[in-house]
C-alpha cells in the first residue's frame, strides 16, 4: 500500500520562506515523477510543480516560477518544495502526489497525501 506524507507547513509573513517535505513508501520511488499541488480556500486544487524521476527536469506553474524550487532525494524516498518570497495568495493546503509516469507534467497523478497547511499573512 502506498503512503504519502507531507510535512513542513506553517505560518509565515509575506516575503518569508518555507520548505515542505514529502515522504513516500510502498513503491519504487525512483521510478516515478512527483508533483506538488495546492488548494486555496474556496478554489479548486491547482498544479504547483513537478519533477521527473531522476531529479534533472522540473516544471512549474507560472504563478510560482522563480520563487519555488522542487527537488528530490531518491535515497530517502523524499521530494521537497522550497518556497521563497511567499505571498498571501500562496496560502493553501499543499499536497504531494506521485505521477503515473517518469516524466514531469501537470496531470495523471495518483497516491495523494493528506496535505500540509501553508498560511502567509502579516
Amino acid at each position: 500500500q502506498v503512503h504519502v506524507e507531507e510535512t513542513g507547513g506553517g505560518f509565515v509573513q509575506p516575503g518569508g520562506s518555507l520548505r515542505l517535505s514529502c515522504t513516500v513508501s510502498g513503491l519504487t520511488f525512483s521510478d516515478y515523477a512527483m508533483g506538488w499541488f495546492r488548494r486555496a480556500p474556496g478554489k479548486e486544487r491547482e498544479f504547483v510543480a513537478s519533477i521527473d524521476y531522476s531529479g534533472l527536469s522540473q516544471h512549474y506553474a507560472d504563478s510560482v516560477k522563480g520563487r519555488f524550487t522542487i527537488s528530490r532525494d531518491n535515497a530517502k524516498n523524499s521530494v521537497f518544495l522550497k518556497m521563497n518570497s511567499l505571498k498571501p495568495e500562496d496560502t493553501a493546503v499543499y499536497f504531494c502526489s506521485r505521477r503515473s509516469t517518469r516524466y514531469a507534467g501537470t496531470i495523471d497523478y495518483a497516491d495523494w497525501g493528506q496535505g500540509t497547511q501553508v498560511t502567509v499573512s502579516s
